[in-house]
């Protein structure tokens, strides 16, 4: 294939909520286009973009797909984004790699809790957007409530620019409002090959209704042209389609466009639009990045041939037999084949050997890159998701993909033992491909934790987990740590004493132990006076009351907030030691602690909710019921709902975000942070004292 340059490449994300029809859509993008040969299908699992096993199976999009599209001397870069929230954060990559979005809105569906998330998403990025109604052919398609619908639920702004003929079985061509021309398809058509004809007499009232509202609309956008609009002048499609691309650029002004992807119909209309809409590079204000490894000041990026090269990577894979592949956008230099480059984000230097551009699952190795370009190449050494590529001489570290907070959590063993080193690798290696993936080890409870945004990202986790890295593991809640602390005072002796012939143990403690503010921690007073206990062995009784209060006294949880006084004791001048002094220590604690007025502690998390104020009622409803504390209710920042500040215990909130997701219909959203700790009831001790006691 030829090289593009920066002008003539178009960087275009594919967002929209689950089965809106994006994946069918970017493979007839490409199959029309002629880059492909077949037209897959997602049904089939031959999709162009859906190219692992996980994906196939479940028959939707997992992770980022890219793939391109040839098309009026143009070079469309596709990014076929998932759709679901449990997959977001290839959804933002996407939205980050590209220079504008594409919104699907299912014809029968309407819109939906996805489709507002990654429109709100662009929007926040200032990205311009392009709807289009999808899936046309469908029963109950509907394309005036999809118009509506998106007026209503995300923007005023939206304006047809092309109307479909018919719907459903009946969908039979589209009208272009630019060039008033009808495009009557062709029955069984394979690459949406249509002939150019007048409007049809039965469409001429929508077609007038339809191409008023957009003149309209965009001359509202341009005073010369709002001039010339009443004054009855007649405006020229070519300026009414310039228009409108700068009044997409401003964000004032979404076109809509129809299509049946399945069919192929419509699918040529959408490449002109996207060639002749959708800004390129050059026609995006610059980017900012860090200059230097250590980010020392702000430096501009400008998409130009002549600056140094830098390229931000948004993704990566791991294929049988390559290894991981990066997948980068450039943003300003030309770099070739073979080049070495430097990652300022590590300070290491790369080699990219076999560079190449994503088709799919196939990789078209290029002899050079613009800038604007997406490419990837294989075997970067120490190159991941979020890394930023440069120059040496010229070191840039750009804006980091802000990937979303993981919302659920759960403890992860592998099923044999001998994996856990297996099970660490491959954990370490899904958070490099997919940051929103995060892993911990809990030294507390011992247990090694995993986090993503929902339990259908982490069960596709345990499925590349098995397929990559041969790892077989299992997930279970987390254990809860919880913490004990003493409310009342007690004192008494820890002796020690061992005489097995020879040379014996012998040591003998009185300490006194009270409580101390919440939050204070462990605090050791030494009251030794007259030499009745070694200096040298004092710090070994203070080593054993630690070692015991780590055990706990209810329920096997460490003791934190007390306060331990050594006051007295004996020694023997032969026998004692440092290991008997803290054998006295651990006896001490093991007998007095339980006279103090043991208590439990739980871990409570400060919630922030945002919620629609249609589900406020059952949201309040349900975080009663976890025993959360409601602190108060304000507006969301963004107008769209209410933010609810509780208090809930940490036990109650396991998949929480997933109830919330079912009480909020999709819209509801979820914050975490620790809030301290509290005693917790009764009914909470006897529970956790049952599940903590020896089978």
């Amino acid at each position: 294939m030829r090289e593009y340059k920066s002008a003539e490449i178009r960087n275009v994300a594919v967002v929209g909520h689950g089965a809106s029809g994006k994946t069918t859509l970017v493979d007839a993008l490409a199959f029309v286009s002629g880059t492909t040969r077949r037209h897959g299908s997602v049904k089939d699992g031959t999709a162009l973009t859906d190219t692992s096993p996980e994906e196939t199976a479940r028959g939707y999009s997992i992770s980022l797909g890219c793939a391109f599209a040839e098309w009026r001397d143009s070079k469309i870069n596709l990014l076929d984004t998932p759709g679901y929230a449990d997959f977001a954060g290839d959804a933002i990559s996407g939205l980050v790699a590209a220079d504008g979005a594409l919104v699907a809105v299912g014809a029968s569906a309407g819109v939906e809790v996805g489709t507002e998330r990654m429109f709100r998403e662009a929007i926040r990025r200032k990205d311009p957007v392009l709807f289009v109604v999808t899936m046309m052919d469908k029963e109950h398609a509907d394309f005036d409530a999809a118009y509506q619908a998106i007026k209503d639920k995300l923007t005023a702004k939206v304006v047809p620019v092309e109307i479909p003929i018919g719907a459903g079985a009946g969908f039979s061509g589209i009208i272009n409002l630019f060039t008033k021309k009808a495009h009557l398809f062709k029955p069984g058509t394979k690459a949406g090959e249509y002939e150019e004809g007048p409007i049809p007499a039965s469409e001429q009232a929508r077609f007038e209704r339809y191409h008023a509202e957009m003149v309209e609309a965009i001359a509202a956008t341009d005073d010369a042209l709002l001039e010339r609009f009443f004054a009855g002048e007649e405006l020229p499609g070519d300026e009414e389609m310039h228009a409108m691309k700068e009044a997409m650029k401003r964000a004032e002004l979404f076109p809509l466009l129809c299509c049946s992807a399945g069919l192929t119909y419509g699918v040529r209309a959408v490449l002109d639009l996207l060639v002749q809409l959708m800004p390129n590079a050059y026609e995006m204000e610059e980017l900012h990045g860090l200059h230097g490894a250590e980010g020392d000041r702000m430096v501009e990026v400008h998409p130009r041939e002549d600056a140094p090269f830098t390229a931000l990577v948004f993704k990566t894979t791991t294929e049988t037999h390559v290894g991981e592949v990066s997948y980068f956008r450039t943003f300003s230099g030309t770099v070739a084949n073979g080049a070495e480059v430097y990652n300022a984000t590590r300070a290491v230097p790369e080699k990219l050997s076999h560079l190449a551009i994503p088709q799919g699952k196939e990789r078209v190795e290029v002899p050079r890159l613009y800038p604007g370009d997406i490419g990837c190449v294989a075997k970067l050494r120490s190159t991941h998701t979020n890394d930023t590529l440069s120059t040496k001489e010229h070191p840039v570290r750009m804006p980091a993909i802000p990937f979303p907070d993981a919302l659920v959590s759960f403890a992860i063993d592998a099923a044999a033992r001998a994996d856990e080193e297996k099970l660490q690798m491959g954990l370490h290696r899904l958070h490099d491909e997919d940051p929103t993936i995060q892993t911990h080890f809990e030294s507390e409870t011992h247990e090694t934790i995993i986090e993503g945004l929902g339990e259908r990202h982490l069960e596709v986790a345990l499925a590349r987990l098995e397929r990559q890295y041969g790892v077989k593991a299992t997930l279970r809640p987390p254990r809860v740590p919880y913490r004990e602390t003493l409310l009342g005072a007690a004192e008494g002796q820890g002796r020690h004493k061992k005489q097995t012939g020879g040379k014996g143990q012998f040591g003998d403690c009185w300490i006194r132990i009270k409580p101390a503010p919440r939050g204070t921690g462990y605090r050791f007073v030494d009251k030794i006076s007259g030499g009745v206990i070694p200096r040298q062995y004092i710090p070994a009784v203070e080593k054993g009351v630690q070692e015991a209060a780590e055990r706990g006294v209810l329920a096997g949880f460490p003791v934190v907030d007390f306060e331990v006084e050594v006051f007295d004791g004996s020694y023997h001048s032969v026998d004692s030691n440092e290991a008997s002094f803290k054998m006295a220590g651990i006896l001490a604690f093991k007998t007095i602690a339980p006279k103090a007025k043991p208590v439990l502690l739980e871990p409570l998390m400060q919630v922030d909710v945002t919620t629609p104020d249609s589900t406020l009622g059952d949201v309040l409803g349900d975080l009663s019921g976890r025993r959360g504390q409601i602190l108060g209710t304000e507006p969301a920042p963004d107008g769209n709902g209410s933010v609810v500040k509780a208090v809930v215990p940490m036990s109650e909130l396991h998949l929480y975000a997933t109830r919330l997701q079912s009480i909020t219909h999709g819209y509801g959203s979820v914050r975490y942070r620790m809030h301290g700790f509290e005693q917790a009831p009764a009914e909470v001790v006897a529970k956790v004292a049952k599940a903590q006691a020896p089978e």
